[in-house]
């Protein structure tokens, strides 16, 4: 009999896409082990798949499935037990923070620990920790090869990706433009944002006065935007594990606090040094640490180095058949 899953996910202005994402990349896995898959889509997520996923099932219901993928911090234990009356459950998470009602959990947090879920989900629940648990899309992968040659042949700086959440949530991009425009030189900027950034009339509009600039909305082609970038300024979210896959050295900007501490513990282990975007310096800050990743072509490369070694990216088949199992 094919299992039917349905994956219950946040995603809005204030929230980005990143959860839908990553629960869509996990949905393909469960799918090519035989496994059929839907979304109960709220507007928010709707748009998201529109974008990203438009072929992926869509439903109202959670009633005729017989499990329950969970992507959303707002869901509380009860509500979680309510939405999946026995049936089982997949809860992605980053927070570790409350009880999950939960029989798989999936938190790729380089320091999470299982300890860090003691008393928080029931005693059989299976803990899937670590980046190498992280659902990473294929089409990443299959670059790997190819971005870790790019990488070791180094080279200087002659684009930045700048990804920094779907949403751009309080216009972070224009704002990182801004201050990195009178340093670039003739670097290329790739800025990437949805195409429901309420910043993306003001970013046109930057992108038509500077030609260094290349917008790119709703990017279907992220993977060769990270391959052929040379450095990265990216959010301290899920796409963290894409770019690490590809080995691509980053600056990361922490946009809200659940991105923190997994953000911390990789700056801790060399891979990506971190800024928060609302401590009182960040501009100067920004500015400084920039200048230095720009000009300096060895610390770029030891940071290439710890990125590629963080995971490989084969996270979603790990979990889809973790979970395939317990059905």
């Amino acid at each position: 009999m094919t299992p039917r899953i349905v994956f219950v996910c946040a995603a809005g202005p204030s929230i980005g896409g990143g959860h839908v994402m990553r629960s869509l990349t996990l949905a393909r896995a469960l799918q090519a082990r035989g496994a059929a898959c839907a979304f109960l889509a709220t507007p928010e997520v709707a748009g998201v798949l529109d974008a990203f996923g438009p072929d992926m099932a869509r439903t109202d219901t959670t009633q005729p499935f017989d499990a329950v993928v969970f992507d959303n911090y707002a869901l509380s234990a009860d509500d979680q037990r309510a939405v999946a009356k026995g049936r089982p459950t997949l809860v992605i998470d980053d927070l570790a923070d409350r009880p999950l009602a939960a029989d798989l959990v999936l938190d790729a947090g380089p320091a999470r620990r299982p300890e860090d879920y003691a008393g928080l989900v029931p005693a059989h629940a299976r803990l899937l920790l670590g980046p190498n648990h992280a659902p990473v899309r294929p089409a990443f992968v299959a670059l790997r090869e190819a971005a870790l040659a790019r990488r070791a042949a180094r080279g200087p700086v002659r684009r930045i990706l700048v990804s920094l959440g779907m949403t751009d949530v309080g216009g972070i991009t224009g704002r990182v433009v801004a201050l990195l425009a009178p340093i670039l030189g003739d670097v290329t900027l790739d800025l990437v944002v949805g195409a429901a950034a309420p910043s993306l009339s003001a970013l046109r509009a930057l992108t038509a006065k500077d030609p260094r600039l290349v917008l790119h909305v709703d990017a279907q082609d992220m993977p060769r935007l990270v391959l052929e970038a040379d450095l990265a300024i990216g959010a301290g979210g899920s796409t963290t594990w894409e770019r690490c896959v590809l080995a691509l050295p980053a600056l990361t900007l922490i946009l809200a606090e659940n991105q923190i501490a997994a953000a911390r513990a990789l700056e801790a282990t060399g891979v990506t040094p971190c800024l928060e975007v609302t401590a009182p310096d960040f501009d100067a800050a920004f500015v400084a640490l920039a200048q230095s990743l720009i000009a300096d072509e060895d610390r770029r490369a030891a940071l290439s180095t710890a990125s590629a070694m963080v995971c490989d990216g084969r996270g979603a088949e790990r979990v889809a058949e973790a979970f395939l199992g317990m059905l």
